[in-house]
């Protein structure tokens, strides 16, 4: 059996419990849904690994470009580990609860995630930006010095914006600890504070602006200048620009529509929304963009492409007897 919520008030909860979570784990369903999950996991391990790996071992790659996709890559590894062991436990686990030092580990490491993720693409929508629109000064703004500087921001300003976050909800005094998810995440802690939350949502506004809409923003801005020079260029140039930004706009896309998802069910009843459905859809940008992103940049990019196949050939030709 399973122990109710304590009845006491003002703490912070020692351990948390999934509501939607057992809808998991029913019958053959159960192990249906585990294997689904793993075989997904150990696709973005091989995807991810492999072109991290392409790029890294190829003095060819070492470019702005290719060492953003590196860092996007390493990103897609770092979210879905964050994720998938503690859903295929929750999976296969009678017990519906997680300690509230892992919950809070799970929430940094996915929160830091979506902000890398996002950060990343308008990095790389610039760098696309600064190659269309600037193509003989391109060298000299995009230096190794300043592709170091935009990595290491990408990465360090998430980090600690998320560091602020989680202590703020640490200081919480929580009236519940049942958790409407099938994972943990931020909003869903300080919905069930029974203390002011005035400074945590004024800091999650700030957050969200700097952390999501305004890489957005910048992406956008950027993708509307390469298309005004694409379309006032020749034929050549404009197919030659298109296809390197179509799988940045396809992975925005993809991302934003799962993220947008996670927030309005956050901050709205979707009560009306089938439960299954729900669980999917909060679940679709943490699953489906670290193998997406991959599979667009790895077939659409074709030094990529020749690289990674030219790999995989190789390797099938070593276990030839």
């Amino acid at each position: 059996m399973l122990e109710e919520p304590q009845e006491d008030h003002g703490e912070l909860y020692s351990h948390f419990l999934f509501h939607y979570g057992v809808l998991l784990r029913h019958g053959f369903f159960k192990y249906l849904f585990f294997m689904i999950v793993m075989c997904l996991y150990v696709c973005i391990i091989g995807a991810n690994v492999l072109l991290i790996v392409v790029i890294c071992v190829n003095r060819s790659l070492h470019e702005p470009m290719y060492l953003f996709l590196c860092s996007l890559f390493v990103n897609e590894l770092y979210g879905s580990t964050g994720l998938f062991p503690f859903l295929l436990v929750q999976i296969l686990s009678d017990i519906r609860t997680v300690s509230a030092p892992l919950c809070f580990l799970q929430i940094y490491s996915l929160h830091t995630y979506v902000c890398v993720e996002f950060i990343n693409l308008a990095v790389m929508s610039y760098d696309r930006y600064l190659a269309i629109c600037y193509p003989l000064q391109y060298n000299t703004r995009m230096t190794s010095k300043k592709v170091s500087m935009l990595i290491t921001m990408t990465w360090l300003l998430p980090f600690i914006a998320i560091w602020i976050l989680i202590s703020l909800s640490l200081s919480l005094q929580l009236c519940g600890n049942i958790i409407n998810k099938v994972y943990c995440d931020n909003y869903s802690i300080v919905k069930l504070a029974c203390s002011d939350t005035t400074v945590n949502n004024v800091y999650g506004l700030i957050f969200t602006f700097f952390m999501i809409m305004f890489p957005v923003s910048l992406i956008m801005y950027s993708y509307m200048r390469i298309l005004r020079v694409c379309f006032s260029g020749c034929k050549q140039s404009r197919q030659k620009a298109l296809s390197t930004c179509t799988p940045h706009l396809a992975s925005l896309i993809n991302f934003s529509f799962g993220a947008f998802f996670e927030v309005s069910q956050s901050r709205f009843n979707m009560s009306g929304v089938p439960n299954m459905l729900r669980i999917f859809l909060s679940l679709y940008a943490l699953t489906c963009q670290p193998l997406f992103s991959p599979m667009m940049y790895g077939l659409n990019m074709s030094k990529i492409y020749i690289l990674c196949k030219n790999l995989l050939l190789a390797g099938l030709q070593k276990e030839d007897p």
